[in-house]
């Protein structure tokens, strides 16, 4: 089964932009570095989230994307939709033997599994905000962490 990434690249541009609202906006190779990836999938993105109405942009030598709503009116579900063109798990196979006995009836319930799978992604996604997730990354940073902490934890 393919997993794409295109939901997490999306979120990560998004806390960038975010992060660095002060700054003013940010240029396709500048999110691009960050993510770790190619710039052009990072403009396929952005050009996804500016139709969502999430960020808005600017060409030019001074172009690039900005948040186009506050981090706290985001929430992550509808940036999954942005993004992300099919549902998250569901049939990408042919059609099985309807003479099979399993083959014949295994199509309409995990049609059922499925949409249940989906909607409860989407209810979890829309209870969380851009700001839940900038949130947690800086109480992420603020944790002390490596090998200085380890030594330390073991003089105590």
């Amino acid at each position: 089964m393919a997993h794409s990434c295109r939901f997490a690249f999306a979120i990560h541009v998004l806390a960038v932009l975010a992060y660095r609202q002060a700054q003013g906006s940010a240029c396709s190779d500048f999110l691009a570095g960050s993510v770790n990836t190619n710039p052009v999938v990072i403009r396929r993105l952005i050009s996804q989230l500016r139709k969502a109405g999430l960020v808005k942009t600017r060409k030019g030598r001074c172009g690039g994307a900005a948040l186009g709503l506050a981090p706290e009116a985001i929430t992550l579900d509808v940036v999954y939709r942005a993004v992300e063109p099919r549902a998250f798990c569901g049939p990408s196979r042919p059609q099985p033997s309807l003479r099979c006995p399993v083959g014949a009836g295994i199509t309409r319930v995990l049609d059922e599994v499925f949409a249940s799978t989906q909607a409860a992604l989407e209810a979890a996604l829309e209870r969380r905000t851009l700001h839940d997730v900038l949130s947690a990354i800086r109480d992420e940073a603020a944790m002390p962490t490596g090998p200085a902490v380890l030594a330390a934890g073991k003089a105590a």
